[in-house]
């Protein structure tokens, strides 16, 4: 029972982080994405870097379209960031008990790390989809999460689910990094004794915030050209330059969104808006993780509370039916 509630502790105080986030950087990110959709010659290209973006929305009057798909989006964080972190610790702690081990290494850490991203993956990709086809719409254009559900194929929601899996790498590098730095950071930090005192230690907000930027930094650089091809596959039909159906299906495949990008940028069209990227991804993830490690040890102490609640209950309600 002990492995569920640290588990639980840390899917809801990731999802949280997740959440919160995912809604102060909403802008950012669909100025970000808009821009890694297009796909034209230098000289054709609409936006010519991620300020851009931003202005097209404000000379058009379409500021709050900045927020569409923040519904979707959010609620996509939430359950992915929440079946992730449960994942992601349960798998670890049922490693820990199985092999004996006190600690678990780099790479049995980042196969725990890829495992649980995959499992989020398979879940949550159509979310992902709708939410990526809503902000990459023209401004004031966007359909509702409902609509693009209905309207959109099951093939069509999981487009893109492979290199979403390869992208499972992403997380894993950081996690596994964050984790074993800070593994490293608290290593000198004795444990009190006793039952709530026992709960996990924490990074100070500095430290985590700090720690999630390089970490998420480093992931981010190593898997750019796979984040490109994925925001360009589940974007396509939002681009006006596609000439028939079948060109359009060839470019919602990896080996199509690799070989369009090649042909019409180049090589450094693979790197088209990663500085916008790592601002926008370290940002985010410095915030989920300082937020989630403030709030990680509180949420523990809840949880526990609410269980001894629920067992004393149970225990009252035996007696009194006995």
């Amino acid at each position: 029972m002990g492995f569920d509630i640290e588990s639980l502790a840390e899917a809801t105080s990731g999802a949280i982080g997740s959440l919160v986030s995912t809604t102060v950087l909403y802008p950012l990110d669909t100025c970000k994405s808009k821009y890694q959709a297009e796909i034209r010659a230098h000289h054709q290209q609409r936006y010519r870097n991620i300020s851009d973006v931003l202005w097209e929305a404000i000379s058009t009057r379409q500021v709050l379209s900045l927020y569409q798909g923040l519904g979707t989006k959010n609620w996509q964080s939430f359950v992915s960031s929440f079946i992730y972190f449960y994942g992601y610790s349960f798998l670890k702690r049922l490693y820990l008990e199985k092999s004996g081990s006190k600690s678990i290494g780099t790479r049995v850490n980042l196969m725990i790390a890829v495992a649980a991203g995959a499992g989020t993956v398979l879940l949550t990709h159509p979310l992902d989809t709708a939410s990526s086809k809503m902000q990459t719409s023209e401004f004031g254009k966007s359909r509702g999460f409902w609509r693009t559900l209905s309207e959109d194929s099951w093939e069509e929601l999981y487009d893109g689910l492979g290199i979403s899996i390869l992208l499972t790498t992403n997380p894993a590098i950081q996690y596994t990094v964050f984790d074993q730095l800070k593994q490293r950071m608290l290593k000198g930090k004795m444990r009190k004794k006793g039952d709530l005192e026992s709960a996990p230690q924490a990074l100070s907000a500095l430290s985590a915030f700090l720690l999630g930027a390089v970490t998420k930094c480093i992931a981010t650089c190593i898997t750019y050209p796979a984040i490109r091809c994925k925001v360009t596959i589940q974007s396509a039909e939002s681009e006006d330059d596609v000439e028939d159906e079948a060109q359009l299906k060839y470019r919602k495949t990896v080996s199509g969104a690799f070989h369009t990008i090649w042909k019409t940028e180049g090589l450094w069209g693979f790197f088209k808006g990663l500085q916008a990227q790592i601002l926008k991804t370290v940002l985010s993830s410095a915030v989920l993780l300082m937020v989630k490690e403030k709030i990680s040890k509180g949420t523990w102490v809840l949880l526990l509370a609410l269980r001894r609640y629920l067992l004393i209950n149970s225990s009252k309600a035996r007696l009194k039916s006995s």
